[in-house]
């Protein structure tokens, strides 16, 4: 049985009832999210095991996600239940159409908290796969030291399981862009797969091309492989040992919400990987799970069971198709 562990923090998410700003909307429902989450909760709905490394606070919204987790099938055994801190919380508006706007309530949170002593019940060797994002290495610095010592661990192992690091940029949670790129690089450098945006490994690597952003990822020690994501065109990928090529995109008549689409395209490509499926036919994968996600509001709602997912590939058609 394949086995992954991801590390990050649980949001409760809550999303208005109607569109406009969060001034004047009054209706709220709440939801789960997170990246990590996300990861986990797409692996789970194909079939796959999941460990959750995290920390919930003692409170109603830390209740409702460890719901959300055991209803999903996670495993739940490694999420600490913190009394002296508060769940992470975001709003995020309602849109018709595209990008909506967020708001994050997690400073301090119970996540924030966790460190590298929250690792003493954790094997690495126990995993397929170990998952990790550059949003929860900037939470805290206790947070960033347990994102370097799980690789640590892995690199370690006796039977070391694959690392993977979506870089998940979110330069409102660090102190400056420099600490930014060098952090999230230092844990990408340690990765065996890399999977940033086009934006992202630009602004990460200050290479424009594709091709020169892996390049630079390998140069620099990233192990087996990088895949760059370019929205509706699809995403990119090159090996080691240089296998490479443009996958396209699903055509997606109406983008809906976009928040969740790299997590579920993550989640895509590690379960193919788990399944011993090539490179390409992974990132084929991934592109179908993210196109999912943005024709459809939630950040894990559209996340898709196997049956849905084989539909839904041999229904649609490529962006390279629909010209």
């Amino acid at each position: 049985m394949t086995h992954v562990l991801t590390f990050g923090e649980p949001l409760l998410v809550w999303i208005p009832q109607e569109t406009g700003s969060f001034s004047e909307v009054t209706h709220f429902q709440k939801a789960a999210a997170g990246a990590e989450l996300n990861v986990s909760i797409g692996l789970s709905r194909l079939g796959h095991t999941v460990t959750y490394l995290s920390a919930v606070g003692d409170d109603f919204a830390g209740r409702f996600l460890l719901g959300k987790m055991q209803k999903e099938h996670i495993d739940t055994t490694a999420v600490k239940i913190d009394p002296d801190h508060l769940t992470g919380t975001y709003f995020k508006t309602k849109t018709e159409q595209g990008d909506p706007e967020v708001f994050y309530m997690r400073k301090t949170s119970a996540a924030s908290h966790l460190s590298p002593d929250s690792l003493a019940n954790i094997s690495a060797s126990d995993n397929d796969i170990i998952h990790l994002t550059g949003i929860t290495a900037a939470l805290s610095e206790s947070c960033y030291e347990t994102s370097l010592r799980i690789q640590d661990m892995a690199w370690s192992a006796a039977n070391r399981p694959f690392l993977t690091f979506d870089p998940n940029l979110r330069l409102s949670l660090w102190k400056s862009e420099d600490q930014m790129i060098s952090r999230i690089n230092a844990l990408a450098f340690r990765s065996d797969l890399v999977m940033p945006g086009i934006a992202e490994g630009r602004l990460l690597t200050g290479k424009s091309k594709p091709e020169a952003i892996a390049d630079y990822y390998f140069e620099h020690g990233t192990q087996k492989a990088v895949i760059i994501k370019n929205g509706a065109q699809g995403a990119y990928y090159q090996t080691i040992d240089g296998e490479r090529g443009d996958v396209p995109g699903f055509f997606v008549p109406q983008i809906v919400d976009t928040v969740g689409a790299g997590d579920a395209f993550a989640a895509g490509v590690l379960s193919a990987l788990l399944e011993s499926m090539d490179m390409q036919e992974a990132v084929r994968r991934g592109n179908a799970m993210g196109a999912l996600m943005i024709a459809a509001p939630g950040d894990n709602d559209a996340l898709p069971d196997r049956h849905i997912l084989q539909q839904f590939t041999h229904a649609h058609f490529t962006t390279e198709e629909s010209k």
